[in-house]
C-alpha cells in the first residue's frame, strides 16, 4: 500500500497488504482510507508486457469494482507494468541489501504505481488549465 499527500503530488510507500480474502483485505484498506481521510483508492492493472489481459488483471478489475462498491470511494486502475523493475532498480542505487530489498519491495512498487497515477492527474490538470 501506498498513500499520497494531501496535495495528491507525493506518493509515499506505506505496508504490504497480504491478500486473503476480500471482506478483511476490504476492511484494511478501509481503515487506512479512513485514518487518511482518502478520496480515491488505485489499484494496480497488472496487464502482460505487449498490453493484453490475463486471468490476474481480470482479478485486479473485479476486485476494483468490488471494492469501489464495499468503500464507497472511486477506485481507479493504474497499469503496474514494470513497477517491481523500476522498484528494484531504485533500492539497487540506494544500496539496500538484497534482504531489506526483499522486505520492502512490494511498499517501493506501490508507491510507484500510485507516483504514476498521480504524475498523471497532475498533467491532466495542467493541460486542462491551458
Amino acid at each position: 500500500m501506498a498513500v499520497s499527500d494531501p496535495a495528491r503530488s507525493l506518493a509515499s510507500p506505506l505496508k504490504v497488504l497480504k491478500k486473503t480474502k476480500f471482506t478483511a483485505d476490504a476492511a484494511a484498506i478501509a481503515a487506512v482510507a479512513g485514518e487518511r481521510a482518502a478520496t480515491g483508492i488505485v489499484v494496480g492493472l497488472p496487464r502482460n508486457m505487449d498490453g493484453s489481459e490475463g486471468p490476474r488483471a481480470q482479478s485486479a478489475r473485479a476486485f476494483a469494482r468490488n471494492l469501489s462498491g464495499a468503500l464507497g470511494l472511486p477506485v481507479a486502475l493504474w497499469d503496474e507494468r514494470l513497477s517491481t523493475v523500476e522498484a528494484e532498480r531504485a533500492l539497487l542505487v540506494a544500496d539496500t541489501s538484497r534482504r531489506r530489498r526483499a522486505e520492502v519491495i512490494d511498499q517501493v512498487a506501490a508507491g510507484i504505481i500510485l507516483q504514476g497515477f498521480l504524475d498523471r492527474l497532475g498533467n491532466l490538470a495542467r493541460e486542462a488549465a491551458r
